[in-house]
């Protein structure tokens, strides 16, 4: 089992729905986290994407203040070309010796899209994402490609050098909808579902199963949730409530009716989970679905004091999870609680320290490694 945390480059908070406590995203306090989850032994950390500080410079930043610390960096391929990515990625892969993975986040939300320059509907976005990750895959494998799509077209391609980890970086990629799924079984490592209750998530897990059969590979599975964890099952219940105690009707109301028409499978599927009520939010034994009231992507959240909160977690890892992405507000004290409280509980796998990779010993020995004196291309 992998557990990795969060890093909030948009801000962090105490409480929804209000001012109160809230944090800015100064480096200081996302450097405090990421050395936290660092020391405290996450499997990895996700910094996603949209409109807030951008991924990829400050994972780049916390190479060099980190050691075994992985960074699951969220990515859209519509704003980028693939072979851009992959230099990206295979750069990030050498500089920080193999502590990169990705996130493929298509993006289920037209106006935020919009914001970037992007106006494809919902599944002409997948056919790009589609065609971006045969380019992608085939360029980080060391492929010269020539590719013309429907979205994409590149002429002879070529990653001029190699990444660390072979034959590239674990693809994590989530969604719901059919399209999705089509993607996720062609291309992706991890599919990452959000919390939905345990017989959700077998569904889905054994469509995604039988759709990468059909294409000859096999997929992992990964689930993006909030934890709360405390020393007793009542101190857990009300670390809850308090988190939502800001929350009105108003808010509440105003945010079930942009999810509801959202063209995010996904984001439906957790909006109906609770449609709009603060009534009966334990959807599921332990699953909470407070934080989704309010809050679009990951809506739900396991609660109960560590014992508890460690057996919902299996039940998971029956069906198939290996990697838990959480979260938890406040993100910093968050780490502590799950790291000291869940992990005795947990078979975690913790990464070992990323080691340098071997530096030649003689002038001959790096000329012969690095092709020094072959012609390279300008």
């Amino acid at each position: 089992m992998e557990v990795f945390w969060y890093l909030p480059t948009q801000g962090d908070e105490r409480y929804l729905g209000t001012t109160i406590g809230r944090r800015p995203a100064t480096y200081s306090y996302m450097q405090q986290i990421a050395q936290a989850v660092d020391k405290l032994g996450y499997g990895g950390m996700l910094i996603g994407t949209g409109q807030k500080q951008d991924t990829w410079i400050v994972a780049s930043s916390l190479i060099s203040v980190t050691e075994r610390l992985r960074f699951l960096v969220a990515f859209r391929p519509a704003i980028m070309s693939p072979s851009l990515a992959v230099r990206m990625a295979a750069t990030f892969d050498q500089i920080s010796n193999g502590r990169i993975i990705l996130n493929v986040v298509t993006g289920g939300d037209t106006k935020e899209l919009a914001k970037d320059g992007i106006f494809l509907e919902h599944d002409q976005r997948y056919e790009l994402t589609d065609e971006f990750l045969t380019i992608w895959r085939s360029l980080m494998q060391g492929d010269e490609v020539t590719f013309n799509g429907r979205h994409l077209k590149v002429e002879g391609a070529k990653l001029q050098f190699t990444p660390v980890q072979k034959p590239y970086p674990t693809l994590y990629f989530g969604g719901s909808s059919d399209a999705a799924l089509q993607v996720a079984a062609k291309h992706i490592d991890v599919y990452l579902t959000w919390g939905e209750p345990p017989n959700q998530v077998a569904e889905k897990i054994a469509k995604v199963r039988r759709l990468a059969a059909e294409q000859g590979r096999t997929v992992r599975f990964g689930i993006r949730m909030h934890v709360i964890v405390r020393e007793t099952t009542q101190q857990a219940w009300d670390a809850a409530n308090e988190l939502i105690q800001y929350v009105d009707d108003e808010t509440i109301a105003a945010a079930y009716r942009r999810f509801a028409q959202s063209e995010s499978e996904g984001q439906r599927r957790m909006a109906q989970l609770h449609n709009g009520s603060r009534r009966n939010l334990e959807i599921s034994p332990n699953l909470w679905a407070g934080v989704g009231l309010v809050r679009g992507g990951a809506g739900t959240t396991l609660v109960g004091d560590p014992e508890t909160v460690a057996a919902r977690m299996l039940e998971y890892t029956d069906l198939g999870i290996d990697t838990f992405v959480f979260s938890g507000y406040p993100h910093l004290e968050e780490a502590y609680r799950v790291a000291e409280l869940l992990f005795p509980r947990l078979p975690v796998q913790t990464p070992a320290i990323a080691l340098p990779q071997q530096v030649a010993s003689t002038f001959s020995e790096f000329v012969t490694k690095t092709d020094l004196l072959k012609p390279q291309p300008v």
